[in-house]
């Protein structure tokens, strides 16, 4: 066999895959969307998840990309197991139309799909043409390429080495390997089953060795759901089981019947298909996955009872290794010691946002990576406690507590909100410090003492806020009152000296508007800071008056 047969044979494959991905991603632009809302809508039943699996595949051409969906959406939760055995059922059926459509021979008039295609890609105006346009000329492409690789497969008959190859594929188990190997490679259960049928045109395959293969492509197209799962949550990697188990156990019991009745079975196909070889190899395709889904149905539950003993357990979030200090679910909460054990919770939350924005303006002045991860995940913490603490409140609220602590739960609320805004102003300063990263952006030495000096009274501000809040202390009133407008002055006089240092050069607009923002985000956080220190203020002096009256 020369080297341009090689290459016309590869060149074919090419054009072969090309074209199978180009009409598959067509008509996913073309039909995905809506078939994604439908593909969430209409999986409640099991049944009816499997018929929108074989519509889904059939129309976008591809059961990896159907599993490969189905494990995210399993992932996201919108999607349950159950749901999704149907789905992946479907999508065993609706794959094997590709081969269907390989079977038509039309590679004559696959140059005239092609320029329809092209002409409609380049010369019409409308989107949805355009996608449809796509889907023909991939269409076309696909046809080309099976017409190149049956031209260089026909130079194969004269290479003794591959005959004797072919010819002595006889052995099950070495050709469910090869059609497993094939598959994984080229991720396409399709793609193997149309080289397998121009193959058996060319008689260079023995029909009765087929059926093997084609389980070998079943197994192998779980290649790319179970890669997918790889980095999901266990319920995404019990989907992508569903779909290998689906196929491995099916496969399996295929096995066993076509041992002892490959040549009645492959007798019957070809019957059926009028002796026609390539579209006998499409009806092994489609024949047995059908009966694989109606053996197999009726045990899915079981079989995703299975992916639960070989993926135990739960997974382990983030949120797991969160902790609440003070308070715990509402299950059992004390009306004495609701409000109380809420402030304290708080006050912990507040501590850790003030420790968060220092070590923000930290890594925003010296560029540390190290801090700027930090602070992503200290304000998932943030935003975690935030959570629990207002379903806290919101069930405390709902109990018969004592009058003083009725008139706090208002303020509460309002506090918790300030310490999560408080929050995503160290998260903004974060996100600045990245930017200079990416972009180099230099700050001046002065405008980082500027930032650093404004910072100290900020955090001295809200420390005074936090102990005026949890202790109801107000020794440090007129501090916070004189350090608010301080702050408030600071940020005028700095953003003054800024517009002069832009007016004169001598500072750049990108290094300027993180200056600027920063500052502004240290004024808004010392408001905050006077809120949570007064926020408990208004109902403390009415419990006064009423107790003076």
């Amino acid at each position: 066999m020369s080297i341009t047969t090689i290459f016309m044979l590869f060149g074919g494959l090419g054009f072969f895959l090309y074209g199978m991905k180009m009409m598959s991603e067509g008509l996913e632009k073309a039909a995905g969307a809506k078939m994604r809302s439908i593909l969430e809508f209409f999986t409640k039943n099991r049944f009816i998840g499997m018929v929108v699996g074989i519509i889904f595949t059939a129309i976008i051409q591809s059961s990896n990309a159907t599993t490969v969906m189905v494990v995210s959406f399993v992932n996201s939760g919108l999607m349950n197991l159950m749901q999704a055995s149907g789905v992946i059922l479907g999508a065993n059926i609706g794959t094997t139309i590709t081969g269907q459509l390989i079977a038509f021979n039309l590679s004559d008039i696959a140059p005239l799909i092609v320029i329809i295609g092209v002409i409609m890609i380049m010369f019409c105006k409308k989107q949805s043409i355009k996608k449809i346009g796509e889907v023909i000329l991939g269409f076309g492409i696909l046809f080309m390429g099976l017409s190149i690789m049956s031209d260089s497969m026909s130079a194969v008959k004269n290479s003794p080495r591959i005959l004797n190859f072919l010819a002595s594929l006889t052995n099950p188990f070495a050709a469910i390997l090869v059609g497993f190997l094939i598959t994984a490679v080229l991720q396409s259960s399709s793609a193997t089953v149309g080289i397998i049928l121009l193959m058996v045109s060319q008689k260079l395959l023995e029909f009765t060795i087929c059926p093997f293969m084609i389980l070998g492509c079943n197994i192998g197209s779980c290649v790319s759901a179970l890669v997918a799962s790889l980095s999901g949550k266990k319920d995404a990697k019990r989907a992508a089981l569903i779909h290998f188990l689906f196929n491995v156990i099916g496969s399996a019991i295929f096995f066993c019947i076509l041992l002892v009745a490959v040549e009645p079975f492959t007798n019957a196909i070809l019957y059926i298909s009028g002796g026609s070889l390539a579209r006998s190899v499409a009806n092994v395709h489609t024949l047995m996955k059908v009966l694989e889904v109606a053996m197999m149905f009726p045990f899915m539950g079981w079989i995703v009872k299975l992916t639960y003993k070989i993926v135990p357990g739960k997974d382990t979030t983030a949120e797991d290794q969160y902790e609440l200090l003070y308070i715990g679910d509402g299950s059992m909460m004390s009306p004495t010691t609701a409000v109380m054990d809420s402030i304290h919770e708080i006050e912990h939350m507040g501590k850790v946002a003030v420790m968060n924005l220092k070590k923000s303006m930290d890594a925003l002045c010296n560029l540390n990576e190290k801090e700027i991860q930090e602070v992503y995940e200290t304000e998932e913490y943030i935003d975690f406690l935030n959570r629990k603490i207002t379903d806290y409140l919101v069930k405390a609220n709902e109990i018969a507590l004592p009058i003083a602590d009725e008139k706090l739960i208002g303020g509460l609320f309002h506090v918790v909100n300030d310490i999560e805004r408080i929050g995503d102003h160290a998260e903004n300063f974060v996100d600045s410090a990245k930017t200079r990263i990416e972009r180099g952006i230099e700050l001046t030495d002065k405008a980082k003492k500027q930032l650093l000096d404004m910072m100290d009274k900020t955090t001295k501000i809200l420390e005074y806020s936090l102990e005026m809040f949890t202790n109801r202390n107000y020794e440090h009133m007129r501090e916070i009152l004189h350090l608010e407008e301080e702050i408030d002055e600071m940020e005028k006089k700095l953003q003054n000296a800024h517009v002069k240092r832009l007016t004169k050069n001598k500072c750049t607009p990108e290094a300027g508007m993180i200056f600027s923002d920063t500052i502004s985000g240290l004024e808004r956080v010392a408001d905050h800071a006077t809120n949570i220190a007064f926020a408990i203020l208004e109902p403390m002096n009415e419990q006064d008056d009423e107790e003076e009256e």
